[in-house]
């Protein structure tokens, strides 16, 4: 391909809009362009590199069996009805009707169309185990896209689907694709994203796996303990939490005026955050009733965690006169309304705490839940930090990491087969419902991944296995006759010896030339220019720097065929 017919600008401002570097070295590139909030169009060089991530994709899925298909992108909504997901799911399932008034949703996931695809197919345990997978666009009403390709509302995401008649069998293929997912980012050039214990949300199901890069402009938040290699994501991660005991003091009534926040009650009372209790209150979406959680004072609620308990989601409360509650002033002790009440495990054992006095400018000092709370049942609703007690192995060890979502795996069980009335005749001719496992990968998040890992400011640095070429020809000063005739020659040779070159013989300066060249990241890099000819040779140097050596003319060819050849080995 040559470089002048590379549709796309490419430019050296940052956009100020860009927050994260692979987003902006991506639209600086040429790789794709803004079409609406979370929606992008994508150039010829990034297309090359999300089909090169779908190829390794498709042969690893290949490997372990798996059978690709394709779902429709627009999809009935009695298929959602069947699942339940149809109510369930909020406003990021996008539902519209047809010329005829049908309902019909856009998918953003498929665990109903795969059930629908095959129920009729499985309905004897000999068809099983199989799995089934797509390379598919989905749309997702995301509140808050950000990050380019990171977090968007279109998007390309390879979603599998696998069938069994037993858990053992679900886990014995869960484990088989775990090792896959490994596999394909290392073969996509990032080989350091880890695996943590996730969330099912609203997927559903027993078990579930994110594969995360590290990096700190991450959405997401992991628990690492070093100490034992414990990892999870903090949206599951058990907060522990240790009260010191201590002699019970007297329950007082303290008059505290015109403070609210739990900073302005702890430098008041002139006490530690940790020796507080502070009450977050919410409202269930179902029905506005109030729910009035109680945790340490030093800690965040995960709200996750608190949905998953409620089985329903809430949103912050709005607190009125009327409703019982004295913002600012809320405690356990002697509240009285119809609330639901919850106490994060933080609290348990709690001795001298200061909680408000549900009068309006009083707080209680010397609270002890034991004490004065025996009834209280207490739940883990807690964030956990930096430095807490890791669940796995006791320690104080616990680190907190950013990271971005690479991939994810399911254990769903048989929530979509019995819902959907999927069922298959076993061997002892009874009937039962097929246990299922999910496992999808973002093919464009995962491009601006590697991106973000690797890059320096001047552009991407791609990985040989997904570079949108494999080769970076310039020809500088294409209006000297022996350069250009060299270039012109050593293109032809790498071209057909299968080789990707991207060839820029524009009539351009040497610094536009190799701007642009660093901004396409392309792996490995040919100079030819007058002042090398005149040495007899052409400068190779790779993206990364690793590499920068003069080579001879008539060595050059083979040079680069066994450069490109090695990187793709590893």
């Amino acid at each position: 391909m040559k470089m002048d017919k590379v549709v796309g600008e490419r430019f050296k401002e940052r956009p100020s809009d860009c927050v994260i570097d692979s987003h902006a070295l991506m639209v600086r590139g040429g790789y794709m362009k803004y079409v609406a909030n979370g929606i992008y169009s994508q150039f010829m060089p990034l297309r090359r590199v999300c089909r090169k991530i779908e190829g390794i994709i498709r042969d690893e899925m290949d490997k372990i069996d798996g059978q690709e298909v394709q779902f429709p992108v627009a999809l009935p909504a009695s298929l959602w009805e069947e699942s339940g997901r149809y109510e369930s799911v909020g406003s990021e399932l996008l539902r519209f009707k047809d010329r005829n008034g049908s309902k019909m949703v856009l998918g953003m996931t498929h665990e109903e169309a795969a059930v629908q695809l095959v129920r009729e197919y499985g309905q004897t345990y000999a068809k099983y185990p199989f799995m089934i997978y797509q390379i598919q666009t989905k749309f997702r009403d995301e509140a808050r896209p950000r990050a380019g390709l990171i977090r968007v509302r279109e998007f390309t995401m390879k979603d599998a689907y696998s069938f069994h008649t037993s858990q053992e069998d679900l886990e014995e293929y869960y484990e088989k694709c775990y090792h896959a997912y490994e596999r394909i980012f290392a073969r996509a050039g990032i080989p350091e994203t880890i695996a943590v214990a996730s969330d099912s949300g609203m997927m559903g199901g027993s078990l579930s796996h994110e594969f995360m890069l590290l990096t700190p402009v991450g959405e997401d938040s992991i628990a690492i303990c070093p100490e034992c290699g414990y990892k999870a994501n903090v949206e599951m991660a058990a907060s522990i939490v240790e009260n010191p005991q201590e002699d019970y003091e007297e329950l007082k009534l303290v008059y505290t005026p015109n403070i609210h926040t739990i900073e302005e009650v702890c430098e008041f009372l002139h006490a530690p955050k940790e020796k507080s209790c502070k009450a977050v209150v919410y409202q269930k979406n179902s029905n506005d009733e109030y729910v009035v959680l109680f945790i340490r004072g030093d800690l965040d609620v995960n709200e996750t965690k608190l949905t998953n308990y409620l089985h329903e989601d809430v949103h912050p409360a709005e607190i009125t006169e009327e409703c019982g509650l004295h913002a600012g002033y809320i405690g356990p002790y002697k509240l009285e309304g119809n609330f639901t009440v919850l106490y994060d495990s933080s609290l348990k054992g709690a001795c001298n705490f200061s909680c408000g006095g549900n009068v309006e400018e009083y707080h209680y000092t010397g609270l002890c839940m034991e004490r004065d709370l025996p009834d209280a049942e207490y739940h883990d609703f807690a964030k956990i930090i930096d430095g807490g007690v890791c669940p796995e192995c006791g320690k104080h060890s616990i680190t907190v990491s950013r990271g971005i979502e690479v991939g994810n795996i399911f254990q769903l069980g048989t929530k979509y087969t019995k819902s959907m009335n999927m069922k298959y005749l076993d061997k002892d001719s009874t009937e039962k419902y097929p246990i299922m496992g999910c496992y999808g990968i973002g093919v464009g998040r995962l491009a601006a991944s590697v991106c973000e890992a690797h890059h320096d400011e001047y552009g991407p640095i791609w990985p040989m296995a997904i570079a949108p070429w494999q080769v970076h020809l310039c020809c500088v000063r294409p209006d000297n006759e022996e350069v250009k005739n060299y270039a012109d020659k050593l293109y032809e040779e790498l071209q057909n010896a299968g080789i990707e070159v991207l060839y820029d013989d524009r009539k351009v300066s040497a610094g536009v030339m190799f701007s642009d060249a660093d901004l396409m990241g392309v792996p490995v890099r040919i100079i030819a220019s007058p002042r090398n000819m005149k040495e007899g040779c052409c400068e190779i140097v790779t993206r990364d720097k690793s590499v920068q050596k003069k080579v001879a003319v008539a060595d050059v060819f083979e040079e680069v065929k066994a450069m490109v050849a090695q990187a793709m080995e590893k």
